[in-house]
């Protein structure tokens, strides 16, 4: 096993994938969406004509964001009215596939670009563990799902892939870099921020134990792997870099740099709760009963946000045919462990508001 830190680089699958079988983030990321229009709400709008400026940091193919982005301008054009223009800066790693983006957001019938033509889209590839944006210049921000995900692995995991997953020790060393990477994440957003601005994140979290429904569905990834190894199509030391970057926070993680005055490089917490997101897959298995179906819909999920991931760790001669049949065979493999076994998966949900102090705070 290597000590050594892995940056994370890893982007969700594209050409459209990511939008099509990411309902499990849809799902969680919508319980914030009230939250993100009592925000925009609630930030200072000034009388001059300058563009407000929304960021949605950790866009993906930009299906997600459709919803709580719409909802935010609408708030703001009552407040503002119909001329004054408005900036939509979706970011994330620049593996990232933007065109899917722009043609989401250009084309889908809820789009907010489609039904308000003063509303600008823009895209940045870059980490948001790195400044995004300039200096107080954005009013309102969202992030959802996307800070689940570390800057790098502080090593990797002996005989799991998952975080959660794993023992005591190892899962130390990642709650370590989880509460770095939490507070970087903060400390940038607050440094982009206007006074006055807010900041809506939304992550999968844990139970107060530290456990996570989503263990089970990585159990079955993590059998297929090695079942791979077995049969030959990965290598035993590609094996042994499948580290997930992916850490659920509770919500004692995501208050704990508040600790010390309330406050954390100028951003005051307004709102923190940890909720239910409905299985919307589980729900169409009560009324359909059919297991392949639903298992299906459990694979995919996992290979669109996490296999590309896992496909990184193989050896840098790897084809592109090969890191697609690897990717191929870990969604079958998985699917075919699920039909048997259906079952629910109500995920936990954090939800943190954060406003940036005014000067005169």
């Amino acid at each position: 096993m290597s000590d050594e830190p892995v940056p994370h680089t890893g982007a969700m699958e594209g050409k459209g994938a990511y939008n099509l079988h990411s309902r499990i983030p849809a799902a969680g990321g919508s319980l914030a969406i009230p939250l993100f229009e009592a925000a925009a709400q609630r930030i200072p709008i000034d009388t001059t004509d300058r563009p407000i400026v929304i960021a949605d940091y950790g866009s993906s193919e930009g299906k997600n964001s459709l919803a709580p982005i719409h909802a935010a301008v609408g708030v703001l054009r009552s407040r503002i009215g119909a001329e004054r223009p408005i900036i939509v800066y979706h970011t994330d790693l620049p593996g990232n596939d933007f065109n899917s983006l722009f043609n989401v957001v250009d084309n889908e019938p809820g789009s907010y670009a489609r039904q308000d033509t003063l509303t600008f889209p823009c895209a940045i590839g870059r980490s948001f563990y790195r400044q995004v944006l300039p200096t107080s210049y954005v009013d309102l921000a969202w992030s959802s799902y996307a800070a689940v995900w570390l800057s790098q692995v502080p090593c990797q995991i002996p005989d799991h892939i998952f975080i959660p997953c794993a023992g005591e020790a190892i899962r130390a060393k990642f709650d370590h870099q989880a509460a770095l990477d939490w507070s970087r994440f903060l400390a940038l957003r607050a440094n982009e921020l206007r006074p006055g601005g807010r900041l809506v994140v939304a992550l999968p979290s844990l139970e107060h134990d530290g456990s996570t429904d989503f263990a089970a569905l990585m159990n079955h990834a993590n059998a297929v792997i090695a079942k791979l190894v077995d049969e030959g199509m990965i290598r035993s030391e590609e094996r042994a870099r499948m580290t997930l970057a992916s850490h659920p926070r509770r919500e004692k993680d995501l208050m704990a740099p508040f600790v010390d005055g309330g406050q954390y490089a100028g951003l005051l917490v307004e709102h923190v709760s940890t909720a239910h997101a409905t299985d919307t897959a589980w729900t169409e298995f009560e009324t359909d009963h059919d297991a392949v179906k639903l298992a299906s819909k459990r694979a995919l999920f996992f290979r669109v946000i996490f296999a590309p991931s896992l496909a990184q760790s193989l050896s840098p001669e790897r084809t592109m045919g090969e890191r697609l049949a690897f990717i191929n065979q870990l969604e079958q493999g998985i699917c075919q462990r699920l039909v048997g076994e259906p079952s629910r998966l109500d995920h936990l949900v954090g939800i943190i508001v954060l406003a940036k102090q005014k000067v005169s705070d």
